[in-house]
């Protein structure tokens, strides 16, 4: 079972994140589910928040790829809940088809493709080669709450 793999791995799959504002979650349409951009909200809380890259003005620390990738990671796990709540069990999900992957860093910071590496690399773990996506990884100077990374989800389910 999917979720037994998860827990293998060394991680939990939440509870879906309530929106945070004036929208669905997750909607399925024929044998897609889309989720809504879920970002690194861990029990309620926002766990990465802040930009990507060094080079931020004095008093602002910046995150690190490795955080950035966390992050992914967290917000992965958050779309699979998602998911979950219109098909009760991930073994239906027939293929991870896309990621869209926001990174909020600083300007001139290059490396979102190593981010968003974090839940890709989480995905395939999961599903084998069923995980294994297209995908955008895009930078952003800002995402709700200061998320660290946002991440939107397609998935093709039997």
């Amino acid at each position: 079972m999917i979720e037994d793999k998860i827990k293998e791995l060394g991680f939990e799959l939440p509870e879906a994140p309530k929106p945070v504002a004036a929208y669905v979650p997750v909607l399925k349409v024929d044998n897609l589910i889309f989720t809504a951009g879920q970002i690194p909200f861990v029990k309620g809380e926002l766990k990465y928040k802040g930009k990507l890259g060094k080079d931020l003005p004095a008093g602002q620390a910046g995150l690190t790829i490795d955080e950035g990738k966390k992050a992914a990671e967290v917000c992965a796990l958050n779309c699979l809940a998602a998911v979950r709540t219109i098909i009760k069990d991930l073994d239906e999900i027939e293929h991870i088809v896309k990621l869209t992957v926001f990174v909020n860093c600083i300007d001139g910071f290059t490396n979102q493709p190593q981010v968003a590496n974090g839940a890709s690399e989480l995905l395939e773990k999961i599903f084998g080669g069923k995980g294994k996506h297209a995908r955008s990884a895009v930078g952003v100077s800002g995402l709700p709450l200061d998320a660290a990374v946002e991440i939107e989800m397609i998935v093709k389910v039997k």
